[in-house]
């Protein structure tokens, strides 16, 4: 099971398996307040995209586009976030952004789930 959640929340039991997703590491917080079990920062959008998109809400859905093809081309490190998943009951996608419905861990957690 895919599960997403903002890194700065508590870490949970029922998280399982933490995948840090964010390019950065999230201001402010420890490694061991992070409990992230591992940092795949190649997953993240691109430098470039990121840039781009500048948390501006107006840019969504060309975000989302964009970051989806990226991910296109970015099939070993969908594979192993697959074979994690197989390891494990659960893989929690963590970022770092306040907003719940427009984070890359979203997208990514979709791109992960369709491809079944």
């Amino acid at each position: 099971m895919i599960r997403v959640k903002r890194v700065y929340d508590k870490p949970a039991r029922e998280d399982g398996f933490r995948l840090l997703v964010d390019r950065l590491w999230p201001r402010g917080l420890t490694k061991e307040r992070a409990a992230v079990d591992l940092w795949m920062k190649e997953i993240a959008p691109s430098d470039a995209l990121r840039k781009w998109f500048g948390h501006d809400p107006k840019k969504w859905p060309d975000f989302e586009t964009r970051y989806r093809k990226e991910l296109a081309e970015k099939k070993d490190l969908l594979n192993e976030i697959r074979a994690l998943e197989s390891e494990h009951p659960t893989v929690t996608l963590l970022y770092g952004r306040n907003d719940e419905k427009q984070n890359q861990a979203v997208v990514l957690a979709d791109v992960l789930k369709r491809k079944r």
